[in-house]
C-alpha cells in the first residue's frame, strides 16, 4: 500500500514564524501547521486580557487619586476643581460629605464607563483574533441596546439628569430645597434617586428624572422677610422709626449678628387688609438661616411694638377688659 504524504507547510520555510520553530523542535508538520492556532493566537488573546486589566487598573487608581477627598476634608477633589461649586461654607460639616459624596458618584460613573470601554474593545479584539465575523454581533448589540434604551427610557433619565444635578452641583447634602414633590434638607444624592427629610421629620424619596425645577434656599444668601401686623389707627411714620430702631439693635445682637450679611431694611406698608395693615422688613442673612432670623426678629419687633404704645390690629376685640368695666 502506498502512502500519500501531504507536503509540508509552506510557513515551515520562514525561520521567523512560530511554524518554522515548532516544525524544527517536533518535526511535526500538523502541529506546525497548527502553530498559528495553539501558539499566536492564544498568545496574542492573553496579551490583550493583560493589557485591557493592566489599563484598567491604572485607569482605576488615576480616577480614585482624583476624586478622593484628602483627609483634612476642606479642599476639593482635583475632578471637581473645574466644576462649578455652589455648596456655602457655613454648611460646616455637610460640604465635607456634600464634596465627598459627589466626588464618589461621579468617580464611580467614570470607572464603570471606562471598565465598560476597556473591556468592551478587549473583547472585540479576542473575537477578531478567534475570526469570529463581528459584523452580526454589532448589529444584533445595537438592536439590543435601542430595545433596551426604550424599555428602560425612565431610568435612563433618572440618570442622565442625576448626572447633571451632580456635575451643576445644583444641590447637595446639607441643602435645604424645593423639588416639588417634597421640600426639606438634602441626606444624599445619587444618580437615581435624592433623598431629603422634611420639616415633620418624613424622609421622601424623589426620582431625579422628576424633577423639573429646583428652589435652593442654601446657596449664596436668604433673605428673611419678617411682616409686622399694624391696626388703622397706629402712626405709620412712629411705627417705622420704632421698627428701624429695633430691627438694627436685634441684628447687631449676639444672637443675630454671626448670620446677618447686611443691615435690615425696612419696606414699609406692605398690605392692606380688613383686619389692618402690615409693614415689611428684609434681612440679608447666611443660607439656611432665614427662618432663625425670621422667628427672633418678630419677637423683639412685636415687643418693640408693644413697649412704644401699639396695640395689635384687633385689639379691641381681643381685649382683656370684661366690656362691664368700660
Amino acid at each position: 500500500m502506498n502512502l500519500v504524504l501531504s507536503a509540508p507547510p509552506v510557513c515551515i520555510s520562514d525561520p521567523s514564524t512560530w511554524c518554522a520553530q515548532v516544525f524544527s523542535i517536533t518535526h511535526n508538520q500538523w502541529l506546525a501547521g497548527s502553530a498559528d492556532w495553539l501558539v499566536t493566537k492564544p498568545l496574542r488573546i492573553i496579551l490583550i486580557l493583560v493589557l485591557a486589566f493592566l489599563v484598567r487598573y491604572l485607569t482605576r487608581r488615576l480616577i480614585d487619586r482624583v476624586t478622593t477627598l484628602p483627609r483634612s476634608g476642606g479642599k476639593l477633589p482635583a475632578l471637581l476643581k473645574p466644576l462649578r461649586e455652589r455648596a456655602p461654607d457655613v454648611l460646616g460639616p455637610a460640604v465635607v460629605e456634600r464634596r465627598r459624596q459627589r466626588a464618589k458618584t461621579i468617580g464611580s460613573v467614570l470607572s464603570s464607563m471606562s471598565t465598560f470601554l476597556i473591556y468592551g474593545l478587549a473583547f472585540i479584539l479576542v473575537l477578531g483574533e478567534l475570526g469570529v465575523n463581528l459584523a452580526p454581533i454589532i448589529t444584533t448589540a445595537g438592536i439590543l441596546g435601542v430595545a433596551i434604551g426604550f424599555g428602560a427610557q425612565n431610568l435612563v433619565r433618572d440618570f442622565l439628569s442625576g448626572m447633571f444635578m451632580m456635575i451643576e452641583d445644583q444641590y447637595g447634602v446639607g441643602d435645604i430645597v424645593d423639588i416639588g414633590p417634597a421640600t426639606g434638607t438634602v441626606e444624599a444624592v445619587g444618580l437615581r434617586i435624592t433623598t431629603l427629610r422634611d420639616l415633620k421629620g418624613t424622609v421622601w424619596y424623589v426620582r431625579n428624572g422628576e424633577v423639573l425645577r429646583v428652589g435652593n434656599s442654601s446657596q449664596g444668601f436668604a433673605v428673611a422677610v419678617v411682616d409686622v401686623p399694624l391696626g388703622y389707627s397706629a402712626d405709620v411714620d412712629l411705627a417705622t422709626t420704632v421698627l428701624s430702631e429695633a430691627a438694627n439693635k436685634a441684628t447687631r445682637g449676639e444672637l443675630l449678628a454671626v448670620n446677618v450679611l447686611e443691615p435690615p431694611e425696612l419696606l414699609g406698608v406692605e398690605k392692606v387688609t380688613p383686619e389692618g395693615i402690615e409693614l415689611r422688613l428684609t434681612v440679608k442673612v447666611r443660607p439656611g438661616k432665614q427662618w432663625a432670623v425670621q422667628r427672633a426678629l418678630r419677637a423683639q419687633l412685636l415687643g418693640a411694638l408693644e413697649e412704644a404704645g401699639f396695640e395689635p390690629p384687633l385689639g379691641r376685640f381681643m381685649s382683656s377688659v370684661p366690656a362691664a368695666d368700660k
